[in-house]
């Protein structure tokens, strides 16, 4: 289940960032291909609506968030107050809280969720969970996918062989705000070179017409 505790991991560290919109989708991937009702199945589904909640909270969407609260404590019902790391007391006291007032998104941040009894930031992802954030982030904040996408093809063909640039530049670019604009230009040109170093020995290898 490695997949899945990355994915997990990409969207709490996402949520702990202030994503919320974004959050949902490491979240998404790994709860699609799941058997309904399953206890990964509604927690997933429970962490999906709790941080639809909270988004539709921030945008002063009352009702929406109220039904979304209700909706993810509902999924999270019955299962062990600790699961898969996540601490599901902590989410569901603050649904319940959000479902009598949501307005009070405006007065205090949501809490921080937690993994294995850590708040995540980027530098705590392991690299695969890594890798789905900063592609989710790319298109959150329209970056250019491919170019992301490309990086950590990359940073992936770096593993073992003791080069780490491509894969420093991908959490660079999820450590966020102020930098990541300026990070993502200085991966776009360090890509852009490699796709050429990549095109160019390509070239060597093609049949070539010799004349005489």
């Amino acid at each position: 289940m490695t997949e899945f505790r990355a994915a997990l991991r990409a969207g709490v560290a996402l949520y702990d960032a202030g994503e919320f919109h974004a959050a949902h989708d490491p979240w998404e991937a790994a709860w699609l291909p799941l058997e309904s009702g399953t206890d990964d199945e509604r927690l997933l589904h429970g962490l999906i609506q709790s941080t639809a909640a909270v988004h539709h909270a921030r945008g002063r969407n009352w009702s929406g968030a109220v039904g979304l609260a209700g909706s993810a404590r509902e999924y999270l019902e019955g299962l062990p107050a600790q699961y898969r790391g996540i601490d599901i007391d902590t989410v569901s006291r603050y649904l319940r809280a959000l479902e009598r007032d949501p307005e009070r998104v405006e007065r205090a941040r949501p809490p921080m969720l937690t993994h294995e009894g850590d708040v995540l930031a980027a530098t705590d992802l392991g690299f695969e969970a890594a890798t789905i954030a900063a592609e989710v982030l790319a298109e959150e904040h329209g970056f250019d996918g491919e170019v992301v996408a490309d990086a950590v093809a990359f940073a992936r063909e770096e593993q073992g062989t003791g080069r780490s640039r491509f894969a420093a530049m991908v959490y660079d670019f999820l450590a966020g705000e102020p930098t990541r604009a300026f990070v993502f230009d200085r991966l776009e040109r360090h890509v852009a070179r490699k796709r050429r170093e990549a095109t160019d020995v390509a070239g060597l290898f093609e049949e070539r017409d010799v004349d005489g």
